[in-house]
């Protein structure tokens, strides 16, 4: 009897230890053909605890743009709603099919200028009347709003500028104005333009961006950056990324510190400044991502003339640090500013 239960609990012992073995087996399997599918890093991923973004506090005395009942109901409130509508639903009156001229990529002003240039921390415009005209030294010269507003044609809608003393523009500008409205000359209020993200302390990973993108991103901006049409297919709902359609390498937002600053408090959609659902570090790496792909080339040869002023992230040289076009695309960025510090 004693004899027959040893051996029973000898082959339940073997029984045990094989099926032990076929699920090491089974596993490994499944992790070779998974790593050879879908690549390691986003198998990894699977099993990596998820880091929430950190709470950020509301900013007191927040801008708010103007209540739009404020607009005048004259010709100058006419012009300032036509402005808005240009902001908004610029391709429909200057992209590829506009009703007015075709001088742009099919993208909207709002596009990177959140609400209509109205959104805290999202691009607005609350800055730009009280501080124009002022010297900007991208172009070594003192600009005016016309000159910032062409420049966001011609560099985020990869397009030709318009006329100073054209309808469009007079109405983009009296837009602008009017969210300007209460804020004192040569101030910025709080809100104004993006937030600036701390640095890492090493270089932004495009290939960790690529994971985070196809994680959060690519259901509104698709996996090729091609972004989703309009219904009347003159715009996007969602805009390209990246691509002939998307801004050229000369736009604001080829520089990984604003991109990166834009997506932590604007993206995925629904995100907002103190409500973000990306860290820091997934910020910097989708930036990296997304402009470490093919797009429209701008001619920047007389941008800079002193190359001493070019930002410590503007990925174009010749500089006058020392750093290469490498580091000034993607960092680390903490040693070029230390660097700069100690040659004043």
């Amino acid at each position: 009897m004693n004899q027959h239960l040893k051996n029973d609990n000898s082959l339940l012992k073997l029984v045990r230890g094989l099926m032990a073995l076929l699920g090491v087996v089974i596993f490994s399997m499944v992790f070779v053909i998974a790593t050879l599918v879908i690549g390691p890093s986003q198998f990894v991923k699977w099993f990596e605890t998820p880091v929430a973004p950190k709470e950020i506090k509301p900013v007191d005395n927040l801008w708010q743009a103007p209540a739009e009942t404020t607009i005048p109901t004259d010709a100058s409130g006419d012009e300032i709603r036509y402005g808005r509508e240009l902001i908004a639903h610029t391709a429909d009156y200057l992209g590829p099919q506009g009703k007015v001229m075709a001088i742009s990529n099919g993208m909207n002003c709002q596009n990177c200028h959140l609400d209509a240039g109205t959104k805290p921390f999202g691009n607005n415009y609350s800055a730009v009347a009280s501080t124009y005209p002022k010297f900007r030294a991208r172009s070594g010269s003192e600009e005016t709003i016309e000159k910032r507003v062409n420049d966001c044609i011609e560099r985020s809608l990869n397009g030709n500028a318009l006329s100073n003393d054209s309808r469009e523009m007079k109405a983009m500008v009296s837009y602008i104005k009017w969210l300007g409205t209460g804020v004192p000359k040569g101030e910025s209020p709080k809100g104004s333009g993006l937030i600036e993200l701390p640095y890492l302390n090493y270089p932004a990973d495009s290939a960790k961006g690529k994971v985070a993108y196809e994680a959060k991103c690519v259901v509104c901006h698709g996996k090729n950056g091609e972004g989703i049409k309009a219904a009347d297919a003159t715009s996007w709902t969602y805009p390209p990324l990246w691509g002939k359609d998307s801004y050229n390498d000369g736009a604001g937002l080829y520089r990984l510190s604003r991109f990166a600053g834009y997506i932590k408090a604007n993206m995925p959609l629904g995100s907002t400044y103190n409500e973000p659902q990306l860290t820091d570090e997934e910020a910097w790496n989708i930036a990296a991502y997304v402009n470490s792909l093919p797009r429209p080339e701008k001619d920047l040869s007389s941008d800079w003339p002193d190359i001493s002023k070019k930002p410590i992230d503007h990925p174009f040289g010749p500089f006058a640090d020392g750093f290469n076009e490498q580091q000034h695309k993607y960092g680390p960025f903490a040693p070029i500013v230390e660097t700069r510090k100690l040659k004043k």
